[in-house]
């Protein structure tokens, strides 16, 4: 996509982090820009934020959970500047699972961050792109993924991005073969200091968890992750420094966006793993303590 000037983006969890900072380089590239976010208090910020500059943006409250709720996004930013030219999938959330296997975690959990991370993405793009396609414009659809769509692990997130990385992979191809003149990206950033760690702020009462469940031990456990994962984030990159990243590649038209060259030998190892047929290897204490320690090319982790 080379022209951006007088043209729409619209970007889901656009009231803090990644979203934020691509809704503010978009109005900065002078684009028409629809901020979407479950949080209202924090839309409405950003938004008015960026209108001191007279940029030309609004602010629409949205559950990416609820398909009627992107469907409204998709109606009030058309009304509002017609052609949509750029979605940004980027609203996720990250459950603390702790030390919990995959057998264990309970399915509120799952239909939590499944529903958020896949199925959000996957109503976007079956809301918004027939319109992208019809009017005949250049376009583009960012994916927010992770390294967590990467690489195995993570629990519930893992296997949300693992699906949205294939989803997004599927996307392009077909965009390609139908010839559209819509192309797409998957933005797989490392630790980036946002507050996804304090997603439980945004699950819905009918997914809580069963807190009575869970063990003293557990619940340490959690704690643990959850102060691990804090501190990682802190020492990552700035939501501002992924924008120009992201913006970069939708000039470009680069679909793997890896926005942290940090990650490149943990990546190589572990394709390298795949075409060894080896079973798969948990971090060692080793590994996982060179992500709190400084590299000497300064990158971040």
């Amino acid at each position: 996509m080379k022209e951006f000037e007088g043209k729409t983006a619209v970007v889901t969890g656009a009231a803090s982090g990644i979203g934020k900072a691509l809704a503010e380089k978009f109005a900065q590239e002078k684009m028409q820009v629809v901020l979407a976010d479950i949080e209202e208090e924090a839309l409405e910020k950003a938004v008015e934020g960026l209108r001191k500059y007279q940029h030309r943006v609004i602010g629409v409250k949205t559950d990416v959970l609820v398909e009627e709720s992107i469907s409204e996004l998709f109606a009030k930013a058309k009304e509002q500047y017609g052609n949509i030219h750029i979605l940004c999938n980027n609203a996720g959330i990250g459950a603390n699972s702790g030390n919990k296997a995959i057998w264990e975690i309970e399915k509120n959990d799952w239909d939590w961050v499944m529903g958020v991370n896949y199925q959000g993405v996957l109503s976007g793009i079956q809301t918004f792109l027939p319109h992208m396609i019809d009017h005949g414009e250049e376009g583009h659809v960012v994916t927010t993924v992770s390294m967590a769509g990467l690489l195995p692990g993570a629990g519930t997130y893992g296997v949300s991005k693992h699906a949205v990385m294939a989803l997004t992979e599927a996307l392009s191809r077909d965009l390609i073969a139908k010839n559209t003149k819509i192309n797409a990206s998957v933005l797989c950033p490392g630790f980036v200091d946002t507050n996804i760690d304090k997603s439980e702020r945004n699950r819905p009462s009918h997914l809580m968890e069963s807190k009575e469940l869970e063990s003293e031990s557990g619940s340490q456990e959690e704690d643990l992750s959850s102060a691990m994962m804090s501190a990682m984030l802190r020492q990552g990159k700035k939501p501002e420094e992924i924008a120009e990243i992201v913006f970069k590649a939708i000039n470009e038209n680069i679909f793997y966006i890896l926005s942290h060259p940090a990650w490149d030998e943990t990546l190589r190892n572990h394709f390298d793993n795949i075409l060894s047929r080896k079973e798969i290897k948990r971090n060692s204490e080793e590994e996982i303590s060179k992500f709190f320690s400084p590299r000497e090319d300064g990158e971040k982790y």
